[in-house]
C-alpha cells in the first residue's frame, strides 16, 4: 500500500521540481529553437539558390497579399526568392552573433579574472582598457577597422565580440574577488591547490550560471549591431546575405514591395525580443535572493 502510494506521489513530486514556464518565455523558447533549426537546417530548407534570379517574377507580392505559391514571401528587385534568402540570412547571422559572443565571453572572462587575480598594475590596466571600450563608440571603430583592414568574415567576429566584452570582465571580476573571500575558495587555496585548479576546477562552475545569463542579455545587442553593419554596407557582403543586408536592400522599395524589408525586420525583432525575455527569465530563476 505505501508503494503505490509513493509512486502515485512521484508524478506530483517532479512536476513541483519542473519550473513552470510563464506563457511569454515558452513562445520565446519555442521562436529560438525554430530558428535554430531553421539555421542547421537551411540547405535543406531553402526552396531556391539565394542568387537565383528571375526579373520576369521580379517584386512579386507573398501568398498572403495575392501572390503565388511559387515564393511564398515574395521577391526582391532582381527576382530573388525572399523565403530562401530569410532562411540562409538566419542562419548566417545566427552564426556570427553566436560566434562573436562566445568569443567575447572568453576574453572578457580572462580579462576579468587575470584583473582579479593579479590586482595592483595589471588591474588598474584592464580596468581602463574596459573604460576606454566603453566609451569608443562602436559605429565609428568598426568603420575605421573594416576601412582599414577591408571586410572579412573573421574581421566581424572579432569587431562584435570586442563590442560588449567589457561587461563579461566586469562580471567576472566582481565574481571572482567575491569568491576569493569565502572560505572554500581559501581552504582549497591553502590545501595547495594551483591557480589553473583553483580558477577552472573550483571557480569557474560558480560562475557559469552568471556568464551564461550575461552572453544570453548581450546576444541580442550582438545580432543588432551585426544587423546594422550589414544595414550600412559594412557587414555580410554579396552574393552571401544576412538579415540587415536585407533590410538595407529593402529600404528602397518600403512603398511599393514592403514584404522585402518587413520579413527581415521581424525576425530581427522577433528574435532579439524573445532572447531578451528567456534571459531576463534565466536572471531571475538563477538569482539566489529571488529562489529565497
Amino acid at each position: 500500500m505505501t508503494a503505490d502510494v509513493a509512486l502515485a506521489a512521484a508524478p506530483q513530486v517532479r512536476a513541483r521540481r519542473l519550473p513552470k514556464l510563464p506563457l511569454t518565455v515558452a513562445l520565446s523558447a519555442g521562436w529560438m529553437a525554430a530558428m535554430v533549426l531553421v539555421a542547421i537546417f537551411a540547405h535543406w530548407l531553402k526552396p531556391y539558390t539565394i542568387t537565383g534570379m528571375d526579373l520576369m517574377a521580379r517584386l512579386q507580392p507573398p501568398v498572403f497579399m495575392g501572390g503565388s505559391w511559387d515564393h511564398v514571401l515574395g521577391t526582391d528587385q532582381l527576382g530573388r526568392d525572399v523565403l530562401a534568402r530569410l532562411i540562409v540570412s538566419i542562419r548566417v547571422s545566427l552564426t556570427l552573433a553566436v560566434s562573436a559572443t562566445v568569443l567575447g565571453v572568453l576574453f572578457g572572462g580572462l580579462m576579468g579574472l587575470a584583473a582579479a587575480h593579479f590586482r595592483g598594475p595589471v588591474e588598474q590596466l584592464v580596468l581602463i582598457l574596459i573604460d576606454v571600450q566603453a566609451a569608443l563608440p562602436f559605429i565609428i571603430l568598426a568603420l575605421s577597422a573594416l576601412a582599414f583592414f577591408g571586410n572579412s568574415w573573421l574581421l566581424l567576429v572579432f569587431l562584435l565580440a570586442f563590442y560588449g566584452w567589457e561587461r563579461h570582465a566586469r562580471v567576472v571580476r566582481g565574481l571572482a574577488l567575491a569568491a576569493s573571500r569565502q572560505g572554500y575558495m581559501q581552504a582549497v587555496e591553502q590545501l595547495g591547490a594551483g591557480p589553473g585548479r583553483l580558477y577552472l576546477r573550483h571557480m569557474l562552475p560558480n560562475m557559469a550560471a552568471t556568464l551564461v545569463v550575461s552572453a544570453t542579455l548581450a546576444f541580442p545587442e550582438v545580432i543588432l549591431a551585426a544587423s546594422g553593419l550589414s544595414f550600412l554596407g559594412l557587414g555580410i557582403q554579396p552574393p552571401n546575405t544576412s538579415l540587415g543586408n536585407m533590410v538595407g536592400y529593402g529600404r528602397a522599395y518600403l512603398q511599393n514591395a514592403p514584404w522585402v524589408l518587413l520579413a527581415p525586420s521581424a525576425v530581427i525583432v522577433l528574435t532579439t525580443l524573445s532572447i531578451s525575455m528567456l534571459g531576463d527569465w534565466m536572471r531571475d530563476r538563477l538569482d539566489p535572493a529571488e529562489r529565497a
